[in-house]
């Protein structure tokens, strides 16, 4: 088989050819690039794999494409520089030995075929040479081609050596499987439960960004399943691993939340690319199983849960090594995330509308679209209901906007004017006042204006302020 055509279409691959025919190194395409080529996905990153001196060929290279600057990292015996948008990778062909300790190998020069037996999967084998000779003629040692028709992850060696020399590869795995939604090989599996706890020696960062991969996956569900199934949850992600499992007491049961959990997130990814918003799906539930009680008569409660979880959300945070600036936003659609449709069951008042507003702030629009995601029943009468409550709430939302303009609400009587009219001093006291306006703006006592805010003021001021005249 050769891509001989296809790689024509690259510009560059005419110079990466004449520059390893003049220094007669055989220089091969791997990885990534040539999966993606057969399957037809867009890439800007393209390995390079030389048999001999590969910092030596990317100079070369660079020098022929007019390339400045070229990074060389010495220690790895690799180099990097980008060309016309396309980030290019070069490293001389090597082998690997791993110590217990530490994921990171120990590297001496090597064949081709130790280099691709090294690498991870069987669909990242695969290799095309650029030289003249042999241009574009598919190498596939591990039968890596047939399995991506077949759409099968597997190693090239034995999964419990792949795992145990990287253990970082168990969480690629599931994260090439919801990528591509391939199948993952049993034997993968089997390994990936044995040896899940040698994730330990790997990097929070590193643990975190596979994690975050899967959930920016078309259908992240696929890897999440595939690390609850084989116990590797219950190390990268805890909460989540205990969210499944069903309760039958009586003819009361709950569904598995954790498999809720998923549906609820591969709803939130045929809508949005949002890591984020991914992310408050996967943990819009976590605190269900501390929350979970059976009340006679009535059945499974989990009252709170939305409260504790987003308490929960910060410690989350801190664990993964996530930036916390994103905190305050899945703290927020946590807590929130059973309000709109409490305000769809019954008839709704633009005070609990305006509550709303004011407590979702800027996240409101991706509040309704996970409360739209949360809606995973197999009744087609039952989401149509609670779609159309939620729309209901929408257009209630839409016209109290409109109406009071509450979109950056505070109060319109700023609290240099409480402390004039007041005769106070900055204080707690002030604050206070300052709230009382607010919540009676938000309870349609008055409207959202200055002249009825500082008329309320004068109203309410003297018998807020009997306590401050008694203290003096």
């Amino acid at each position: 088989m050769t891509f001989s055509n296809e790689l024509k279409k690259y510009n560059f691959l005419q110079a990466a050819s004449k520059v390893a025919d003049k220094l007669k190194l055989d220089v091969y395409l791997v990885g990534g690039f040539i999966r993606d080529l057969i399957l037809k996905r867009k890439r800007v990153d393209i390995d390079f794999l030389i048999v001999g001196d590969g910092n030596k060929y990317a100079r070369a290279l660079a020098k022929e494409l007019d390339v400045a600057k070229v990074v060389i990292f010495k220690t790895f015996g690799t180099a990097h520089f980008t060309y016309q948008g396309l980030d290019f990778e070069f490293v001389g062909a090597r082998k690997e030995s791993y110590s217990r300790d530490s994921r990171k190998p120990k590297v001496t020069g090597g064949s081709f075929e130790d280099d691709i037996s090294r690498r991870d999967f069987t669909i990242n084998t695969l290799a095309v040479p650029i030289n003249s000779k042999n241009f574009g003629e598919l190498i596939d040692i591990f039968n890596g081609y047939k399995d991506l028709q077949n759409k099968l992850i597997k190693t090239p060696i034995d999964p419990l050596i792949t795992f145990d020399d990287d253990p970082l590869r168990i969480l690629r795995a599931f994260r090439f499987a919801a990528q591509l939604e391939f199948t993952v090989d049993d034997s993968i599996l089997n390994a990936a439960n044995k040896l899940k706890d040698r994730l330990e020696i790997v990097s929070q960062e590193r643990k975190t960004d596979e994690f975050f991969k899967i959930l920016l996956a078309p259908k992240p569900s696929i890897g999440l399943k595939l690390l609850y199934d084989t116990g590797v949850m219950e190390v990268v992600f805890p909460e989540i691993s205990k969210l499944s499992g069903v309760d039958q007491r009586n003819d009361y049961h709950h569904k598995d939340v954790f498999l809720h959990t998923c549906d609820v997130v591969d709803n939130i990814a045929a809508k949005s690319e949002d890591v984020w918003l991914r992310f408050a799906a996967l943990v819009h539930d976590i605190a269900k199983p501390q929350t979970k009680k059976f009340v006679e008569g009535i059945g499974w409660t989990f009252h709170g849960h939305e409260e504790l979880g987003a308490k929960m959300v910060k410690r989350i945070f801190r664990r993964l090594k996530l930036p916390l600036n994103k905190v305050d936003y899945v703290e927020n659609l946590v807590r929130l995330h059973l309000r709109p449709i409490a305000l769809a069951k019954d008839e709704v008042t633009d005070s609990a509308i305006r509550r709303l507003i004011v407590s979702a702030g800027e996240d409101l629009d991706d509040l309704i679209t996970l409360c739209r995601a949360d809606i995973t029943s197999k009744n087609p009468e039952k989401v149509s209901k609670y779609l159309q409550n939620y729309e209901r709430v929408m257009k209630k939302v839409i016209e109290v906007k409109e109406k009071d303009k509450l979109k950056a609400f505070q109060s319109p009587v700023r609290g240099e004017t409480i402390m004039e009219v007041c005769n106070l001093k900055p204080s707690k006291k002030v604050g206070e006042i300052k709230k009382a306006i607010e919540e009676a703006i938000l309870d349609g006592k008055i409207g959202n204006n200055y002249e009825e805010a500082y008329q309320y003021l004068l109203k309410i001021k003297d018998d807020l302020l009997k306590d401050e005249k008694t203290k003096n």
